[in-house]
């Protein structure tokens, strides 16, 4: 018990400020080396922009520990990197080549089930219209902030605040869990990452539940809900492999993809 005391006390806020870094840097590198971001979700990079812009706005309210808020800082400005450099490396509309994940499949922003995304978000085939999201969502947070103090001061807008990115984040796993799942690929999703993500949830797991500060029931229900989808990457991992586990070929009508037994073989 002593020594997990160390380690929640010293090694977590280490762990938390520097975990942007350890889990993406990797997949920034891959996607840069391979100038593809094929089956890589840029789903990933808006829910923890998101997310983190969020957090850093609720500091202001709740000037919770300064790790946390270096975290969300150091998490914004990787995930804008990693925005960036996806877009720039990904595929070209129509690739046959390796397996286009979301939101590179569906290029009129259509999923396989027919969703059609609200004019078009975040399957955009331009780059700018990213940034400009990202641009008009940072600019409403600091015009409420800093010229609507009757609204930046009230508990319930403060709560929102945490509530929004903590529940965004916990989402975060769910993208590529539903492209890797259609796909029946993991191709693109670094393991790195994948590691980098189950240590986190143990760090983070182990801190909610052993800490002696009070934490709100949840702050634990969506840890484990991130948690158990993370668990779930990695069964993805051992039953399809890093890489294209079936020889996707187009039917007849051109418009379908086929899948045999023998294409699929573990990687």
């Amino acid at each position: 018990m002593w020594l997990l005391d160390v380690v929640l006390e010293y090694a977590a806020p280490v762990f938390l400020i520097t975990s942007p870094f350890t889990s993406y840097a990797d997949q920034i590198y891959s996607i840069h080396r391979s100038k593809s971001s094929a089956g890589f979700s840029l789903d990933i990079p808006l829910i923890m922009l998101v997310a983190s812009i969020f957090k850093v706005f609720f500091w202001f309210g709740d000037h919770y520990a300064s790790s946390l808020l270096l975290q969300a800082v150091n998490m914004t400005f990787v995930q804008a990197i990693l925005l960036k450099v996806a877009l720039t490396n990904r595929p070209a509309p129509g690739a046959k080549e390796g397996i286009e994940h979301v939101p590179f499949s569906g290029q009129q922003g259509h999923s396989e089930s027919g969703f059609r995304r609200p004019y078009n978000f975040w399957r955009w085939r331009q780059e700018r219209p990213y940034w400009t999201f990202l641009a008009y969502f940072l600019a409403a947070l600091f015009v409420i902030q800093v010229f609507l103090p009757f609204i930046s001061s009230n508990q319930i807008y403060i709560d929102l605040l945490g509530y929004c990115g903590l529940g965004v984040e916990a989402f975060l796993p769910v993208p590529q869990v539903l492209a890797n799942q259609r796909s029946h690929s993991c191709k693109g999703f670094r393991l790195s990452v994948l590691i980098a993500w189950l240590g986190g949830d143990a760090m983070k797991m182990s801190y909610l539940f052993y800490t002696k500060d009070a934490i709100p029931p949840a702050f634990k229900f969506c840890a484990t809900f991130q948690c158990i989808c993370d668990c779930y990457l990695g069964v993805q991992y051992l039953m399809f492999g890093n890489g294209k586990t079936a020889e996707h070929r187009p039917q007849e009508n051109g418009d379908r993809w086929g899948t045999s037994e023998k294409d699929i073989r573990l990687g």
